[in-house]
């Protein structure tokens, strides 16, 4: 498990803090009820924020990466794996496909190269 670096994680009712500065995340026990769920501890704050969201889903949100870094990473290898397969793609069929069908397949296959090689 890591903690994501200075992304912002949602304690509900507009409060957000930045994931590196949480140090500790306690579930409340007594007095819990609607918008007081989980004490937030921070760094170089003696008095915790209480948040509205519940530890668990704070804590999964701490940890996981974000959105656009798993979306990349799945682009990236759909990519990888597109090159994979362009490279494997004869000279007469390549020919035929940039003639006939008007798709430049080695141009197509440049630009990913420099997409991916960035």
């Amino acid at each position: 498990m890591r903690i994501q670096s200075s992304a912002l994680v949602h304690l509900g009712f507009g409060k957000y803090v930045r994931s590196d500065q949480v140090t500790a995340v306690i579930p409340i026990e007594e007095e819990r009820g609607p918008g007081r769920r989980t004490f937030i501890h921070l760094q170089g704050q003696t008095d915790p924020i209480v948040a509205s969201r519940a530890e668990d889903s704070i804590v999964r949100d701490l940890v996981q990466e974000p959105r656009e870094v798993t979306q990349s990473r799945q682009q990236q290898e759909i990519l990888h794996d597109l090159l994979m397969d362009l490279s494997n793609v004869n000279p007469t069929v390549r020919r035929i496909v940039r003639d006939e069908g008007g798709l430049d397949l080695e141009r197509l296959e440049q630009r990913i190269r420099e997409v991916v090689e960035e």
